[in-house]
C-alpha cells in the first residue's frame, strides 16, 4: 500500500477475504464477504494483487437439486477488486449468466492472473475474460470449441478451472478443459499473443 504498511491479504473458500497485518503478530484489518462459500465456493485457486488492491474471483459453484449432479447456471460467478486498505468492494463485475449454454456454470473457479491495468478471470463457462481495474470488459475468448493442435490431436476447450493464465513475453497462455464437477471436459493449452488492430 502506498502508506509503507504491509497487507497479508488472502481470499478463501468460506467466501470472505481477510487481511492480516503481518508486522502486528497477524492482527486481523479487515474480513469482506464476497460469496456464500462452501466446498465449491468463494475463492478456489488464487487471488491477485496490484499494491491498491485485492482482485478475487468468486466461484460459489452450485448443483441443480434433482440429484443429476448437473451444474446450476443460474449460482455462482462474480468478479471483486477490494482495497487493501478498507476492505471496500471497489469493483465488482457481476455473474455472467449462461443463457442456453449445456453443463454450464457462471462460476469463476480458476485463479485470477494480473498484469498492470487488466484483471484476467476464467469461468467453469469456458469463457476467459479481461477485465480494465474499473471492471469494463476489454476481451472475451469462448474456448469450449474445436481446435487445430498443433500435434495433430484433436483437441477440443471447454471449463476453465484450476490456475490462472500465465502472462509473459507478450503471450498468455491458458489451459481450457475439467470435466470435474459436471464441467466441459477438454484437452488444450492456448496461446494468445497481443495483436493490433
Amino acid at each position: 500500500m502506498h502508506d509503507g504498511r504491509r497487507v497479508l491479504a488472502i481470499a478463501q473458500k468460506s467466501g470472505v477475504v481477510h487481511a492480516l497485518d503481518p508486522d502486528d503478530g497477524g492482527k486481523i484489518l479487515w474480513q469482506t464477504r464476497i460469496g456464500k462459500g462452501g466446498a465449491l465456493g468463494g475463492s478456489e485457486w488464487g487471488s491477485a494483487a496490484d499494491g491498491e488492491r485485492i482482485y478475487v474471483a468468486n466461484s460459489d459453484v452450485r448443483f441443480t437439486r434433482d440429484g443429476t449432479r448437473q451444474l446450476d447456471s443460474t449460482q455462482g460467478g462474480g468478479l471483486f477488486g477490494l482495497d487493501l486498505a478498507s476492505g471496500k468492494i471497489a469493483m465488482e463485475v457481476p455473474p455472467v449468466p449462461c443463457g442456453d449454454r449445456r453443463q454450464c456454470s457462471p462460476a469463476l473457479s480458476a485463479a485470477v492472473s494480473l498484469i498492470p491495468g487488466v484483471v484476467f478471470s476464467g469461468s467453469v463457462s469456458g469463457f476467459l475474460r479481461a477485465y480494465a481495474t474499473d471492471g469494463k470488459l476489454l476481451w472475451e475468448f469462448d474456448t469450449a470449441q474445436d481446435f487445430k493442435a498443433v500435434n495433430g490431436v484433436p483437441a477440443h476447450g471447454g471449463a476453465i478451472d484450476g490456475p490462472g493464465p500465465v502472462i509473459a513475453g507478450g503471450m498468455l497462455y491458458t489451459n481450457a478443459g475439467y470435466g470435474q464437477w459436471s464441467g466441459v471436459a477438454g484437452n488444450v493449452l492456448l496461446a494468445f499473443e497481443v495483436g493490433t488492430e
